[in-house]
C-alpha cells in the first residue's frame, strides 16, 4: 500500500488522498531545500498553504507516484540550470549575457553585480532584469571560458 495517492482530478487540480480515504484539493508540491537537497523534504500544501503531508525522500517512493510529484514540483518551479556562458555584452553592469541553459540557448540582462548570489561554495544564483533566476550548481565544473567570463562578476 502506498502512504498516499496524488493525481489530477478533472480540473487539473492535484488532489491527494490520505491512507484513511481524506481528500485535499487542490494540492501544491514545494521542495524544501531545492538547490542543496532536491530529492529530500517535499511538502505537500493545501490551498491556505498548510502541509498536509511531508516526504522525507522521493527516492522512497514507488516510481509511478514519484513521477507523479515531480510532475508538480517542475509545474510549479522554474529554475534553468547554466552550463555554460557563451557571451558577454559588457564586463561594466547593466550587460547583456548569452548562455546555454538545460532548457535551452537564451540570453538576459544582467542589472548589477549584486544580482549574482553565492549560496554555497561554488553554487550560484543569477536573477536577471525581467526576475528570472538562473542557476550555476557547480561553478567549477564550467568549461574554463565559461569561468573566466564568470569571474569578471565575482
Amino acid at each position: 500500500m502506498t502512504p498516499f495517492d496524488f493525481a489530477r482530478d478533472a480540473w487539473g487540480h492535484w488532489v491527494l488522498v490520505m491512507p484513511d480515504g481524506a481528500r485535499h484539493s487542490p494540492i501544491t508540491a514545494l521542495r524544501a531545500y531545492p538547490v542543496s537537497a532536491p530529492d529530500t523534504g517535499v511538502a505537500l500544501m493545501d490551498a491556505d498553504g498548510h502541509e498536509v503531508f511531508w516526504i522525507e525522500s522521493l527516492s522512497a517512493l514507488a516510481p509511478a507516484l514519484r513521477e507523479q510529484v515531480l510532475l508538480a514540483l517542475n509545474e510549479r518551479e522554474f529554475l534553468p540550470e547554466i552550463l555554460q556562458l557563451q557571451e558577454v555584452s559588457s564586463f561594466a553592469t547593466p550587460s547583456t549575457w548569452r548562455v546555454m541553459t538545460d532548457r535551452g540557448e537564451t540570453q538576459f540582462m544582467l542589472k548589477g553585480e549584486e544580482d549574482i548570489r553565492r549560496l554555497t561554495g561554488s553554487v550560484l544564483l543569477i536573477n536577471d532584469a525581467d526576475g528570472v533566476q538562473y542557476m550555476i550548481r557547480d561553478m567549477m565544473s564550467m568549461d574554463k571560458h565559461s569561468r573566466k567570463l564568470l569571474d569578471r562578476f565575482l
